[in-house]
């Protein structure tokens, strides 16, 4: 089981989608008269909220601009990984597909994925309440309560499956006491759960061209002779593995006494 490398990125691939859905967003300031005077696109970076809050508290002293941090900010972080009982396939379930290679055409497959639910927390800094109430309107309408994105999740197999993120609570924090030179901080905390799966490593397997089998009137298959043989071609016989083909039952009986020997693939 262990022992082959295989990495499909599917941690990577939910967390870079998930981050990708809030990349773009904006807010405004505008004068007395209701004209915009500026739009601010939000900086978003993978990082711990506790990382930005304690920068913060470094920094705290409005007289030192020039050495803070710049808010609005947000930022993202996996919280929590959890395998998921009641989304579990049948262990049988396969999934394939055919590409070329230099042995002619092969069969990649992958057996049925893992699922698991990755939590997110999405944080959000701005340094006026109605900073955040831009940025998190911005949101919420999309999350009815899911926002679903399609992800690559094995590019072998080119198998893509829709993930599911689901927000599922919201915090508000606002760090407004102490002196009138201290900076504020408002923060909003969006808790997510993106239902993904998780893929083993790929395998490859040849297209099978024949298919023999002898029976025997004895349980002794190794020194009794064998009374029939049913063999099994594709039709044409020069079907690849993605062509549409039939198959060609050729059965044969024997009384010469002979047994098949499958190092020498002849009958002696």
């Amino acid at each position: 089981m262990f022992g082959k490398y295989f990495y499909n990125e599917g941690l990577r691939k939910v967390t870079v989608a998930f981050g990708a859905i809030f990349n773009k967003i904006q807010i405004q300031r505008k004068d007395s008269s209701g004209n915009v005077v500026q739009s601010i696109m939000v900086p978003l970076a993978y990082a711990p909220k506790e990382k930005f809050l304690a920068r913060l508290n470094q920094q705290a002293d409005l007289e030192e601009r020039e050495f803070a941090i710049t808010l609005p900010r947000m930022s993202f972080e996996i919280k929590s990984l959890t395998y998921d009982a009641e989304r579990k396939l049948t262990r049988l379930q396969k999934f394939k597909t055919v590409k070329s290679s230099i042995d002619g055409k092969v069969m990649n497959f992958n057996y049925t994925p893992v699922p698991y639910t990755i939590g997110f927390d999405l944080n959000v800094f701005t340094a006026t309440a109605e900073g955040g109430l831009q940025i998190v309107e911005q949101i919420l309408p999309f999350f009815q309560p899911d926002y679903t994105v399609t992800i690559n999740v094995v590019p072998e197999l080119n198998m893509k499956r829709d993930v599911p993120i689901i927000l599922s609570s919201i915090d508000y924090q606002d760090t407004y006491d102490g002196s009138f030179t201290d900076r504020r901080a408002v923060v909003y905390t969006l808790s997510f759960d993106a239902k993904t799966y998780l893929y083993g490593p790929s395998q490859t397997q040849k297209t099978i061209k024949t298919v023999q089998s002898d029976i025997y009137t004895d349980t002794d298959t190794t020194n009794k002779a064998r009374e029939e043989r049913i063999i099994v071609v594709p039709d044409p016989t020069t079907a690849k593995a993605d062509d549409d083909f039939g198959f060609t039952t050729t059965i044969s009986n024997f009384t010469d006494g002979k047994r098949y020997n499958i190092t020498r693939d002849e009958d002696v």
